[in-house]
């Protein structure tokens, strides 16, 4: 299973931007798709999650401005992210996993994409 997050970006402050991750490989409708980011000398954070049936949550300080979704017919999972803030800038990672456990656990998640860079300025 290979995954590839696209759609990272230099922005402003109040700025929005579309993530994309494509999966190929697996059997992507059956996987739940999270979104995790890593800012610099920071532990990798969860940020929100689409489960393979459909429902969302999300980390406190996103909800309200990020969204995610998923197009199985394309094989491609979205994170939404309006109204951008400086704290938000990180690396953003895509992950699916199919077992159970913590959905906000990095190590829940078997397959990861490479990562695309989110910088917001002030």
């Amino acid at each position: 299973v290979q995954l590839q997050a696209s759609g990272g970006g230099l922005v402003q402050a109040g700025a929005s931007l579309r993530l994309s991750c494509a999966v190929s490989g697996g059997t992507f409708s059956s996987y739940d798709m999270g979104w995790f980011r890593q800012a610099p000398g920071k532990e990798r954070e969860y940020v929100a999650v689409i489960m393979h049936y459909g429902s969302t949550e999300y980390r406190d300080p996103v909800k309200g401005r990020f969204t995610t979704s998923r197009d199985n017919a394309k094989n491609t999972v979205y994170l939404q992210m309006n109204n951008l803030k400086p704290e938000d800038t990180a690396v953003y990672y895509c992950a699916g996993r199919r077992d159970s456990g913590p959905y906000d656990f990095p190590r829940s998640y078997a397959y990861w994409g490479q990562g695309t860079q989110v910088t917001v300025s002030s």
